[in-house]
């Protein structure tokens, strides 16, 4: 019995001895990962994830810092995305050893391709949709002219300098034995092409989209990159089809699809979206669903025919509607994701795939050159006789040639569609790439060299006859005359006004608009035609008869509403800018100013401008300049930022007084900076608290309690008028309010002795912007001026107030009140007397300070206020900060004159 299971022991250690290494191969794979020793870095085909986050993380990284410097330089961000790759591929980093197999090995190539390919299916769909067909058909004459001499001359130079690559460099390792003609075809299409999408973001930073240059390069742009995308279609079929039979079929299978998608898929697209309401309310996850899957299906028809995917998802972008801002919207949706993450994958890669050291002898150097120069003087000299024919000037037709000889992001993609079908080999495609690099980076500088500002300005001046061709200005019109110009110089009416539009703010824009355009006119009582009686009228005659109801005045206010949006490196915000026109239309903000500036008596416009953060002080004095506007009102953001969302914080980050001190430093007219406390709209409160009561009524029963309309409309205006250019101008507004009925004015005439000090310790007034010393009362002055300029100024402005209110008009006598008051504490004054006159009457609809901005004369005494930065004391002056940090419950209103006025 005990050798029985002795034997049976020795069995089963036997078994479980000769079974240990089966099992510990049938183990399960380690899920600790790093934690039990695994490198993340090697590429595993069943988790090829791992590995794809560092080979984008790189990328990524590499290619945003890269992009710093050469953004400076004002070079788009692709140059930054191809020379990382480049600099991660065989040119540079993979020559360290080791750094190719743990990066980027071979195995894991076919994943980053895939990913970077599905992008550049998207970004093709982008780049349709920021096509815009109806700019080509506005300007077509033009477009045609230049787009066609622009590729016709470009193809026919490739096309000879194709025959000598072709003879040197067809038999390079990695290509496919194909004949001369298709190889012709796709070199002189590679030459020809223009890159849009880069092109439209050089025109935007260079603010050329406007001039006649922008719109004629545009619209030659699309035909360009249309009639590029469908050779390349050709070029692509030819080459993977060898049968001629073949390839012909190829092309009528996607001419087919083109007209399937423009008369079928289109019509019946736009319906759904008008039924969904995306046309008119943005586009809806569905609709974004349904559009993606109409370019992925429309990809994946092309690419099965032969003819490369991406052209596809183009011609998707080619039939989104663009009415209602569709294409904008449906921008803004991908847009990021695309930018951020697939298309630095995609030209890292074509970096990758680039070999500067395959260019290793002279004749390789030598069609290098070649390259380049053909690809310049093919687009310069074809654009520029175009253009030139089409009567532009020479220097406007060298920076049309210029501009359509920039390749960018278009050109690579060719490139690498050359490079995967072995069309080109990694020598040749290494050719191209320096050449489109070149291209690329060379675009922008040229063009400020041949079409600078100052030059823009010059020609259009020429342009409309105000001057000669060496700068001399003509009189041509009664305007220009002596008397015209001193009669408008010495008009103090605001006749044209600019209104710089925020959202925030137009609630108080809405009550200015309102005060200046006057008493409400005087309406008749309305009669049904049917109940009137009508005589019949003289046919030669016209008749007013009772029913006319509106007495409109003979000159109305004038105003134009600026709204400026930040351009951003967006391809929506690019596209706003092209479609300036149609969205200005379409914006809520500048609506709403329109409709409510008509129903007040007033001349209205409206614009929206789309500029970087750093041109909106040159936007705001370029369309002041060009409406000839007699005054810019700006008002000051509640939240202290540039931004129009409020925001919790209560310090500011300077954009907005860098803004303002630069608006007021550039600007050619009077300029009023408005800050809001209640005029005509509701303050910025604290949040309500809640608080329990007696009566048990919930904090959430009050929430909803409607707002009750303002009994007492009128509003009350006090004005400390001390002197100088500033307050003149000033006082001559405030008279203009007071011109509405329902505006009361105190006038106080600080006046301020010039012989209570001897000459030499006398203070004199100040030319510029006063800034107080610290821990000082004086001013810092920065230009004296005697006291014979003293009492010259001082004789000034006490005759223009005695004027002003000896002849006030009777019906003004009861509302205007002057008073004069001598003082040694100007600033102090003027605070006691602000407290006297502003709040007195709690429930109209707000009280107003008027001031001027600073430059007055013999200001002794200045308060300190350490919770208010310096930043506001020189953006809006001394008077106005101290009013604004007193306290003083009344909104300001701070006026600087403009030159004109300053030389009057």
């Amino acid at each position: 019995m005990s050798s029985i299971a002795a034997s049976v022991l020795t069995r089963t250690v036997t078994a479980s001895a000769s079974s240990a290494p089966s099992s510990s191969a049938d183990r399960a794979t380690p899920q600790g990962g790093v934690l039990e020793g695994s490198n993340p870095s090697t590429y595993d085909p069943k988790n090829p994830i791992i590995l794809f986050i560092i080979q984008a993380g790189i990328i990524i990284l590499f290619c945003r810092l890269l992009h710093y410097p050469l953004s400076k330089l004002r070079q788009p961000r692709v140059i930054a995305e191809v020379i990382g790759g480049i600099i991660l591929g065989p040119s540079v980093m993979m020559r360290i050893p080791g750094f190719q197999q743990a990066i980027f090995p071979t195995t894991s190539m076919a994943n980053l391709t895939l990913v970077a390919n599905i992008g550049l299916i998207l970004f093709l769909f982008l780049v349709g949709l920021e096509v815009n067909i109806r700019m080509f058909l506005s300007n077509w004459r033009v477009a045609l002219s230049v787009g066609l001499a622009g590729m016709i001359l470009p193809f026919g130079l490739g096309c000879a300098i194709a025959w000598g690559l072709y003879n040197q460099f067809h038999n390079d390792p990695g290509t496919v034995p194909i004949k001369f003609g298709v190889y012709m075809l796709f070199i002189g299409t590679a030459l020809s092409i223009t890159a849009f999408p880069v092109l439209c973001r050089i025109l935007t930073e260079l603010k050329l989209l406007g001039t006649p240059v922008g719109v004629t390069v545009l619209a030659a742009g699309v035909g360009n990159d249309v009639t590029g995308w469908i050779l390349l279609a050709l070029c692509v079929a030819l080459v993977n089809n060898g049968s001629g039979l073949v390839a012909l079929y190829v092309l009528l299978c996607c001419i087919g699809w083109v007209l399937f998608l423009v008369f079928l898929v289109r019509p019946a697209f736009v319906w759904i979206l008008r039924r969904n309401g995306s046309l008119q309310n943005g586009p809806s996850q569905s609709m974004v669903a349904l559009t993606v899957l109409l370019c992925l299906t429309s990809a994946w028809f092309t690419g099965i025919i032969g003819i490369h995917p991406i052209f596809g998802a183009f011609l998707v972008g080619l039939i989104c509607p663009h009415e209602g801002g569709f294409a904008i919207k449906v921008t803004e949706k991908i847009e990021d994701l695309v930018s951020v993450l697939f298309l630095p994958l995609y030209f890292a890669l074509s970096g990758l795939s680039t070999n500067l050291g395959l260019l290793n002898d002279g004749i390789t150097w030598a069609y290098v050159i070649g390259v380049i120069a053909v690809a310049f003087s093919g687009k310069i000299i074809g654009g520029t006789l175009a253009a030139r024919a089409c009567k532009l000037v020479w220097r406007e037709s060298f920076t049309i040639g210029v501009l359509m000889s920039c390749k960018g992001l278009v050109e690579l993609i060719v490139l690498n569609i050359g490079l995967q079908a072995k069309i080109l080999s990694t020598r040749t495609f290494t050719m191209f790439v320096v050449m489109a690099l070149i291209t690329t980076v060379s675009t922008t500088p040229l063009t400020l060299s041949l079409y600078p500002p100052w030059y823009q300005k010059k020609l259009e001046s020429w342009k409309r006859g105000e001057i000669d061709w060496d700068g001399n200005r003509l009189s041509t019109d009664d305007d220009s005359t002596p008397e015209r110009s001193i009669e408008k110089l010495k008009s103090t009416q605001v006749r044209r006004l600019l209104v710089y539009l925020r959202l925030d703010s137009l609630p108080s824009l809405f009550t200015f608009i309102s005060l200046l355009g006057g008493n409400n006119a005087t309406v008749a009582t309305k009669v049904h035609r049917s109940k009137a009686t009508l005589s019949p009228v003289p046919e030669d005659k016209e008749s007013s008869s009772e029913t006319d109801t509106v007495l409109i005045p003979k000159r109305p206010l004038e105003v134009h509403g600026l709204r400026i949006v930040e351009l951003t490196e967006r391809t929506s915000s690019v596209m706003k800018v092209s479609e300036a026109d149609e969205y200005s239309y379409r914006d809520p903000v500048v609506n709403t100013f329109r409709t409510f500036a008509q129903l007040n008596n007033v001349a209205v416009s409206g614009a929206v401008s789309i500029v970087p953060e750093d041109s909106f002080a040159e936007t705001v004095a370029t369309q002041a300049s060009d409406h000839s506007s007699d005054l810019v009102l700006i008002p000051w953001s509640e939240n202290g930022t540039m931004s129009e969302i409020d925001t919790l914080k209560d310090s500011s980050n300077g954009i907005q007084e860098a803004f303002l001190q630069k608006t007021l430093a550039t600007a050619a007219c009077n300029t009023a900076i408005f800050f809001n406390r209640g005029f005509g709209g509701p303050s910025i409160h604290e949040p309500r608290t809640l608080t329990r009561t007696t009566s048990g009524v919930s904090f959430r029963s009050h929430r909803d309690r409607p707002t009750l309309p303002v009994a007492d409309r009128s509003h009350h205006v006090y004005f400390p008028f001390f002197g100088g250019a500033d307050d003149r101008v000033a006082l001559r507004f405030v008279l203009q309010l007071a011109q509405n009925t329902n505006i009361t004015v105190t006038i106080i005439h600080f006046n301020m002795s010039t012989q209570s000090e001897p000459r030499e310790s006398r203070s004199p007034e100040i030319a510029g912007d006063a800034v107080a010393a610290s821990g000082s009362s004086r001013l810092t002055i920065s230009e004296r001026l005697d006291t014979e300029t003293l009492y010259a100024t001082a004789a000034r402005d006490a005759t223009l107030l005695h004027t002003l209110r000896d002849s006030l008009p009777a019906a003004q006598l009861n509302r205007v009140v002057f008073v004069d008051v001598a003082t040694t504490t100007p600033v102090a004054d003027c605070i006691n007397h602000a407290c006297q006159e502003i709040g007195q009457s709690p429930k109209n609809a707000g009280d107003l300070i008027v001031v001027g901005r600073g430059r007055h004369a013999r200001m002794l005494e200045l308060e300190q206020n350490g919770t208010v930065g310096s930043e506001m004391r020189k953006t809006l002056g001394i008077v106005a900060e101290s009013l604004i940090s007193g306290g003083i419950a009344g909104s300001v209103l701070v006026m600087q004159a403009g030159a004109r006025e300053i030389e009057a």
